[in-house]
């Protein structure tokens, strides 16, 4: 959850994990729709990366710039969710410090 201090300008910064369910095996039926859903979170500039969790146990998504329920939504709405191909765990970060190419997020 963000800061509701007035002074605390920092960025929401997310970790979404998308692990395998027991349903893993209707992947392929659902993967035209969420590869939409990740290119529309990443043209959408929510989604700053994505990728697979190794050895074969799901996805992980970087996220930022919206409230925690505009994210659960987002997240509710990935076909993998809906159809139970994975579960998602989302990990809320308060970033204090960052390298240069993540500033926009404690600035």
């Amino acid at each position: 959850m963000t800061s509701t201090h007035p002074t605390d300008r920092r960025v929401p910064l997310y970790v979404i994990l998308l692990r395998f369910s027991s349903n893993k095996a209707r992947a392929a039926d659902h993967m035209a729709g969420h590869q939409e859903w990740i290119s529309a979170g990443v043209d959408e500039g929510v989604f700053h990366l994505v990728g697979s969790i190794r050895p074969d146990l799901g996805g992980a998504v970087i996220a930022s710039g919206v409230s925690p329920e505009d994210l659960q939504a987002r997240v509710d709405a990935d076909p993998f969710v809906v159809h139970d191909v994975v579960t998602a765990e989302i990990i809320d970060i308060a970033p204090n410090l960052t390298d240069s190419h993540m500033s926009f997020l404690t600035h």
